[in-house]
């Protein structure tokens, strides 16, 4: 695959922990609007601008996309955000709670993309994609890295040690206690010869990302009547770590309602999938174990292993059984995609998270789940298929606004 180094417009070094914000899809408006309180460098200004614009905006007005454009033009008139003087690639080392996840960020082509060299897990809804696209195409930039995934190879290791031997431009510790280090690589060719043997990525995080560069790298084309093929609009900005080192959390799930049944009527019907016990630990064992807490009680049902077939890279998945089999016919969710009466709970978000949600009547059932494996994820991606929606939540996220790509 293609790697491609860039001229970043990155933070200037004192600043890097005022500007570097989450990225724009794990926030709400309103944590978004919290955390960047008194802090008119915080990236969020970029990627949630509908923060600095009166509530009742709706997200994909117009006022929106400019608001986003002229708060980037602000960090970089006002010398926040620094032009990298040559095309560089960059290390960007992430510490949370002891473990250690380490990319390269630079640029991936749309070409490798669409040929699917850079594989999918995913399916990417409309509205999403129209937003990103229109957020790229209207500050001529690409914000936030996707993270790609690659089958790790130890000249790369090499290399990356090699990397952090050089004082980094960045190193600091988020409010959420993750640490950040960055790292400009010295010798971007050598990374770019490597990455020329690695025969495919994978799309971690940053689904809708990564199909928004390629609408706008089309739309640029078409917009370019001297198109040559080296534009800056053919890559888009991207961290690529090594799968071993990922770390996927669970993407736990809330019902709003059990379909009109009482929570015993729903307890003997789970007691009939499998081996349902009452727990105190809401961390399921293993896969094709759930716990969920209904009533105030947290309960463990174990599937019997026979009965799911781990040859099968998508019915095999824990997402798939809790749907296929508890959710669908037990409470009666429909598409997981569009049924309002299914939310989902990032597994950073704890298992409290999900007792408060049922606890304060919002919400009538939760379920934790045991995370999707990456050697799932790749096997899926590698099969050419799709997982169900809501399938991985990756930590730590990758922060926002250490680093921007230009098109032009």
């Amino acid at each position: 695959m293609r790697l491609h180094p860039f001229r970043a417009l990155r933070p200037a070094a004192d600043l890097a922990s005022r500007i570097a914000s989450p990225p724009y899809d794990v926030v709400s408006r309103e944590e978004a609007a919290r955390l960047a309180a008194g802090n008119p460098l915080s990236f969020l200004h970029v990627c949630r601008s509908d923060i600095d614009l009166p509530e009742d905006v709706d997200p994909h007005d117009a006022r929106v996309y400019a608001r986003a454009r002229e708060s980037l033009d602000r960090l970089v008139a006002s010398g926040a955000l620094l032009r990298e003087p040559s095309e560089s690639l960059y290390l960007y080392r992430q510490v949370m709670e002891g473990r250690a996840q380490a990319g390269v960020v630079g640029c991936v082509h749309v070409d490798d993309y669409e040929q699917d060299v850079i594989r999918k897990h995913e399916n990417t809804r409309p509205d999403k994609e129209d937003d990103r696209t229109r957020h790229v195409l209207t500050l001529d930039a690409h914000a936030e890295p996707v993270l790609l995934a690659y089958r790790g190879r130890p000249e790369m290791d090499r290399l990356a040690e090699a990397g952090m031997q050089a004082p980094p431009l960045y190193d600091f510790t988020a409010p959420d206690g993750v640490r950040h280090t960055v790292w400009r690589l010295a010798e971007p060719a050598a990374w770019v010869t490597a990455f020329g043997a690695v025969t495919r990525a994978y799309v971690a995080d940053g689904h809708h990302r990564s199909a928004s560069a390629w609408r706008a790298a089309r739309e640029r084309l078409a917009a370019n009547p001297h198109h040559r093929g080296d534009e800056e609009y053919n890559w888009f900005l991207a961290a690529l770590v090594p799968a071993a080192e990922l770390r996927i959390l669970p993407y736990n799930r809330v019902a709003r309602d059990l379909k009109g049944q009482t929570g015993q009527e729903v307890l003997e019907q789970l007691g009939r999938l499998g081996r349902l016990s009452p727990t105190s630990n809401p961390a399921p064992p293993r896969p094709g174990s759930f716990c969920l807490y209904l009533s105030g009680r947290w309960h463990l049902l174990e599937l019997p292993a026979a009965a799911t077939d781990r040859n099968d890279p998508i019915g095999s998945l824990d997402v798939s059984l809790l749907h296929d089999r508890i959710l669908g016919p037990v409470v009666g969710i429909g598409d997981p995609r569009t049924d309002q009466r299914l939310d989902f709970v990032g597994g950073v978000r704890g298992t409290r998270a999900l007792e408060a949600r049922v606890d304060s009547g919002e919400m009538a059932l939760a379920v934790a789940m045991y995370p999707t494996t990456m050697e799932q994820l790749l096997a899926v991606a590698d099969a050419g298929a799709i997982m169900p929606p809501k399938s991985t939540w990756f930590e730590p996220k990758l922060l926002s606004g250490l680093f921007v790509h230009t098109l032009d």
